[in-house]
């Protein structure tokens, strides 16, 4: 989900240079793009599931019908963004030049070689958004548009959301204890802590947020926070309702948090394994904990304190 996030510029740059723009994203967040006007064709791929039975009949046809899809759309450039074997097997199906990060910038080195043009980002540009955008460059696109937006996530219905947010207390703040790795997540009593912290300070009514995986924390988190609200769960447009109507946002090193800040909403981003200058919030750094197992709860109240739009 931060991925795609992320590369958002990319899509709204291309767009304003000219670019016809189409996309090839993973099932399970092809939601996140549907009514992006940066993007003219959305191509979907469940590498997933293909994993799973790769030589099955099912599959090699679901891959046929993909290669003949990006073919039939007959690309000038193809950029690979994540640096994978996977998606530079994708980009490479299109017919086109692949523009890619060079071997040692990418997640899987190796998979540099199914590309035409190597970038190597300069040593000091770290976040990942800035390195994302020169791929563009290297393809002869500018790059203008630089902060992730997500905005037109607020254009679609959500029921579910409109109805949920209808019962909230204003202020309200959003903690997401969910993430894609255990080591990126900041605890459950911790965040309790905070949320009752700021509820006792500023009478801040704390939200719980989930996903699929998330249950178990969702209901440890209940448990410690009895007075949280918690939404049913909720697709892209539910989410980016919630995220924009928060005057903060507290999570780790997750997509939610990603598109939070891509709505303009202050965030609280507690990071630890992985690296805030490659992967922190973009547009607002204000609000990053680089290293949240040496946190103590005052300085993180401290944060969530400065970072709230009251």
């Amino acid at each position: 989900m931060g991925d795609v996030i992320h590369t958002l510029p990319l899509a709204e740059n291309a767009k304003a240079a000219g670019a016809t723009v189409a996309w090839v994203v993973e099932r399970a967040f092809a939601g996140l793009l549907e009514g992006n006007p940066h993007c003219d064709r959305l191509f979907v791929a469940d590498t997933r599931a293909w994993r799973k039975t790769p030589f099955s009949l099912r599959t090699l046809r679901a891959v046929a019908g993909l290669r003949g899809q990006l073919r039939a759309f007959a690309p000038d450039r193809t950029i690979d963004v994540q640096g994978l074997w996977k998606s530079a097997v994708v980009a490479r199906m299109a017919g086109a030049p692949v523009v890619g990060f060079a071997p040692g910038q990418r997640r899987e080195g190796s998979s540099a070689r199914l590309c035409a043009i190597q970038v190597t980002p300069a040593p000091d540009m770290r976040h990942i958004v800035d390195r994302n955008l020169v791929l563009l460059c290297a393809a002869g696109i500018p790059a203008a548009v630089r902060a992730p937006d997500a905005a037109y996530l607020l254009a679609r219905p959500s029921a579910a959301a409109d109805a949920f947010l209808a019962t909230l207390p204003r202020p309200f703040a959003v903690f997401h204890p969910g993430a894609g790795r255990e080591e990126k997540t900041w605890g459950e009593q911790r965040l309790a802590r905070l949320a009752e912290a700021l509820w006792q300070r500023r009478g801040v009514h704390p939200v719980i947020s989930w996903g699929p995986g998330d249950e178990l924390r969702l209901e440890r988190l209940a448990a410690l926070l009895p007075r949280a609200s918690r939404p049913p769960l909720l697709d892209y447009p539910g989410l980016a309702r919630l995220c924009a109507a928060s005057r903060l946002f507290v999570g780790g090193d997750t997509g939610p948090l990603h598109l939070a800040d891509a709505l303009g909403a202050p965030t609280l981003a507690l990071f630890g394994p992985t690296d805030p200058d490659r992967n922190g919030p973009y547009r607002d750094r204000s609000g990053i904990v680089a290293d949240m197992g040496a946190v103590t709860d005052e300085e993180a109240l401290g944060r969530a304190l400065a970072s709230l739009s009251l």
